[in-house]
């Protein structure tokens, strides 16, 4: 009887960032930011969440850690930092939506789900945008409800408006 070799889970490592006493964790692989979590998640419960190995290693995440940085401090206005994004085509497309929505600006669901040709799938737009991996690098803080009110945010509402503050640079630094 043939032998079956157990698979090794995915390794990404891991880095922490901390900003005006949020801590964030950026979870990479090989290809390049696969996880961005809004909350001071345990790397155990992390690698439980995902199903892989995660390393602390900054090295491995410098260039997106500078990013995020210059980003929090008001200096970078795109990321430029390759995401290995794994969803749906339907995920895949609302998430390519939202990163072209410009630094400063906002866009509705509504007017998400008629950017991607989808103006009816309002409401899976709005799961699409919950389940987006990468929050802050696909800017999903720049998408609201319909009267432009601040709705759900896997960070939190306070994160949500302190990052639009930031961009509008209507908050101080």
């Amino acid at each position: 009887m043939p032998q079956r070799t157990k698979r090794l889970p995915e390794k990404l490592y891991a880095s922490t960032v901390s900003w005006e006493g949020w801590v964030f964790r950026v979870l990479s692989s090989a290809n390049g930011v696969r996880w961005l979590d809004l909350h001071p998640t345990s790397l155990e419960t992390l690698e439980g969440k995902l199903g892989v190995k995660i390393v602390p290693d900054d090295q491995q995440n410098e260039l997106a850690l500078a990013e995020i940085h210059a980003y929090l401090r008001g200096e970078l206005r795109q990321f430029t930092i390759p995401v290995d994004l794994r969803g749906t085509e339907f995920q895949c497309d609302v998430w390519k939506a939202i990163a072209k929505i410009p630094y400063g600006q906002t866009t509705s669901y509504g007017e998400l789900a008629a950017s991607i040709n989808r103006p009816k799938a309002t409401r899976a737009v709005g799961q699409a945008t919950g389940a987006n991996p990468v929050p802050i690098i696909v800017p999903c803080h720049r998408v609201v409800g319909s009267s432009g009110g601040l709705t759900g945010f896997g960070g939190g509402l306070p994160l949500k408006e302190r990052l639009l503050g930031l961009e509008r640079g209507t908050l101080n630094l």
